[in-house]
Formats: C-alpha cells, sequence, structure tokens
C-alpha cells in the first residue's frame, strides 16, 4: 500500500508540475483526480473547480463543462473560493515561470 500512494503522490506532483507550465492536459486532469477523489485524494470540489478553471482558461473545452458540471454541486461561496484559489495559481506560477 505505502509504494502505491508513494506512486500516486509522484503523479500528482508530476501533473502539478506540468500544469505550473501551463500544460491545460495537466490541469484537466488535476480537476479530475479531486473531481473524482482518484489517485488516494478525497473528493474536494472546491480543489476540482480550480484546476477545471484554470483547464479552461488554458482553453480546455472538456474543462469548461466539467467545471459547470460539478458548479451546480456547489454554493456561492465555495465557487468564490475556488475561483480565487485559481487566481492565486495564475499569480504564483507566472511568478515562477
Amino acid at each position: 500500500m505505502g509504494s502505491s500512494l508513494k506512486s500516486a503522490q509522484f503523479l500528482l506532483d508530476s501533473r502539478i508540475a506540468d500544469a505550473a507550465r501551463g500544460d491545460a492536459a495537466a490541469l484537466y486532469d488535476l480537476g479530475m483526480v479531486y473531481s473524482s477523489g482518484t489517485a488516494g485524494i478525497g473528493v474536494d470540489l472546491v480543489e476540482a473547480h480550480k484546476w477545471f478553471n484554470l483547464a479552461a482558461i488554458a482553453g480546455s473545452d472538456a474543462a469548461m463543462a466539467c467545471r459547470s458540471e460539478i458548479a451546480g454541486e456547489m454554493s456561492a461561496r465555495e465557487i468564490a473560493i475556488a475561483q480565487k484559489a485559481a487566481r492565486a495559481w495564475r499569480t504564483t506560477s507566472a511568478r515562477h515561470a
């Protein structure tokens, strides 16, 4: 079990590194991880919305659809938190690019 958790963490770290470079597929993949709870991560719709929002900004039509779908399950406050987190990610990743 320990090695599968390490493998899942490596996968997440890898996708986050790709996401920091603006890779729309990586951003979308992270949204999928958090929306479905895969890779040992619990479902977190706020985090999923953040990643889908970033992927949508990067041009992913699939991410736009997913973001819209999960927004229907979220409160206005949760969506606002997700949007704020997406803005913060863009600011931070732009500084490290």
